[in-house]
């Protein structure tokens, strides 16, 4: 007999080792991922899909209130969800049937979801469409929720494959940092958390995008670096830190999540050598896939998203686009608002808010 039902922290462990060991798991599905998402505003809501007791389908489905007055009303966002094997179809609608009368209990207007599923595989677009899904144009860059295109790199052969694989500039840059000695350790304390956020700070001022507050990423130590989910790794070159990136990994995955580099010291090559320890790292714990995370899908050497492009490619990996962002619809009505009236709400605004700062 199949049930659906949302879980409580009494069964953690358990919704955590099924994400885990599926092979559609995703940190992004982690119950701890919830809890990182709940500081955002966001309320986390595990649904799960059991027959005679075994979880055999999940989803991490985060709430969120719309925010117009006297409108009680909420979205629903699953990140790479739904962990499930979609070959078995009565799962798929099982699982979204669910996700429906939740949906109704709390008053959302429509799931949006982005399953870690590549573009080719058609059948998984087939059953989405059968269930009345909507999919949603991304464009090419980084205008989804979650990236569109990443690069993936395969770690199940022998770390000489993986480095006689790579372009050869990016094997001398990792030879190159090791001679200047740089060396890569793990972060062992939130004040090696600190020092990463600064240099991420630092990063992003360089190269013009905007960055998270700091407790974000302190939540993001407290539930998955504590937990064993996530590592923060740092270059040391000279007595300080020229470069960091925070990992995870979960089950046989992971995934390079952040990066960031000093505006000093950026000719010994550190983010080439803490790149390769960080595959070193994912083999020795089990992994067979490194997920390098988005790149650009316009590969025009004139975009300017084309050197993160060119330098996730020459670790050897596989450029692979998914599926992309789909919605399930359950107000129609309150999806239009959302989608037309909310972001003119929004614009009206900020620019009342101007104009009171203008007067003033």
């Amino acid at each position: 007999m199949f049930t659906t039902r949302i879980i409580d922290s009494k069964e953690k462990e358990r919704y955590n080792q099924f994400v885990a060991n599926h092979p559609k798991g995703h940190f992004l599905q982690l119950w701890e991922w919830g809890q990182v998402k709940k500081g955002m505003g966001w309320d986390p809501l595990p649904l799960i899909l059991e027959e005679d007791g075994r979880i055999r389908a999940a989803m991490l489905i985060l709430k969120r209130r719309i925010p117009l007055p006297f409108i009680k009303k909420c979205i629903f966002y699953s990140p790479r969800g739904p962990v499930l094997d979609i070959n078995d179809r009565q799962l798929g609608r099982l699982l979204f049937d669910g996700a429906r009368r939740v949906a109704g209990d709390e008053g959302a207007i429509f799931l949006k979801f982005d399953p870690d599923i590549p573009k080719e595989n058609v059948e998984w677009v087939e059953v989405l469409q059968s269930l009345g899904c909507r999919h949603n144009e991304t464009g090419l860059d980084f205008e989804g929720v979650q990236p569109n295109f990443v690069f993936r790199l395969d770690i199940r052969p022998d770390e000489s494959v993986l480095l006689a694989n790579m372009h050869a500039k990016w094997r001398y840059n990792i030879r190159l940092a090791e001679k200047k000695g740089v060396v890569i350790r793990e972060a062992v304390d939130k004040k090696d958390l600190q020092v990463f956020y600064q240099i991420l700070l630092d990063t992003a001022s360089r190269d013009h995008f905007l960055v998270r507050g700091y407790e974000y990423f302190e939540w993001m130590w407290d539930y998955l670096v504590e937990t064993g989910y996530a590592r923060i790794f740092l270059a040391d070159y000279q007595g300080q830190v020229i470069a960091g990136t925070l990992a995870l990994i979960l089950g046989e995955k992971a995934w390079y999540l952040y990066g960031a580099s000093s505006n000093e010291y950026r000719n010994v090559m550190p983010n080439y050598l803490i790149q390769w320890e960080m595959i070193r790292w994912a083999r020795q714990n089990g992994c067979t896939l490194y997920d390098f995370r988005g790149v650009s899908g316009d590969l025009n050497e004139d975009n300017p998203l084309y050197g993160l492009y060119r330098f996730k490619k020459g670790f050897s990996g596989v450029f692979t686009e998914f599926i992309g962002e789909w919605d399930m619809v359950y107000s129609r009505f309150f999806d239009f608002l959302w989608t037309r009236v909310l972001p003119l709400y929004l614009r009206l605004g900020r620019r009342r808010a101007r104009s009171v700062q203008g007067d003033g």
